[in-house]
């Protein structure tokens, strides 16, 4: 009996370090990806102009390192070359920006940013959420109940539009 306990035991153990040791290598995997694109990116851009998808890039990898200093620049180029290119489809930078100011806690900016994303594409629902996120840091919570339930307009199924409007909706009417 004991030893069949222990085995029980050492079999979890087995397991549990296996599941450890596979998660590890994944999220080393993943920032070695990342590191690397964020070599390849900075030295190319270093040496010649880019490509507003390159900038975006660029910018995006800065941001998910949370190295939001040098991510503004990088989005406010993307748009640049975006407009010089005659690409339409920019609101994601517009929304990425926007993120980045919201991350300073910088809500009037990123309102902004969210608001030029949703000109450019007002069905585009991460924008919708970023928004009324930010509307909601600022207090403004008939504006974010108005944001979340547009996105709730476009995706019904929305988890997050869901929770906030349902909790805004009793804070509102209260």
């Amino acid at each position: 009996m004991d030893n069949n306990l222990v085995l029980v035991y050492l079999s979890i153990f087995v397991i549990l370090l296996a599941f450890i040791a596979v998660s590890v290598v994944r999220e080393i995997f993943r920032i070695r990806k990342l590191e690397n694109s964020l070599s390849q990116l900075k030295t190319k851009l270093t040496k010649e102009k880019g490509t507003a998808q390159e900038y975006y890039e660029l910018a995006s990898i800065y941001s998910e390192k949370k190295v939001f200093t040098q991510a503004i620049p990088l989005f406010q180029k993307a748009i640049k070359a975006a407009e010089e290119e005659g690409e339409e489809n920019i609101a994601p930078v517009y929304n990425g920006l926007g993120y980045v100011y919201f991350a300073q806690e910088q809500y009037d900016l990123a309102i902004r940013q969210y608001k030029e994303a949703l000109k450019l594409k007002p069905d585009y629902v991460v924008a919708l959420n970023n928004l009324g996120h930010a509307y909601e840091k600022k207090k403004l919570s008939a504006q974010a109940l108005q944001m979340y339930e547009e996105v709730l307009k476009f995706a019904p199924n929305n988890a997050t539009a869901k929770r906030r409007a349902k909790s805004l909706r009793r804070l509102v009417s209260a």
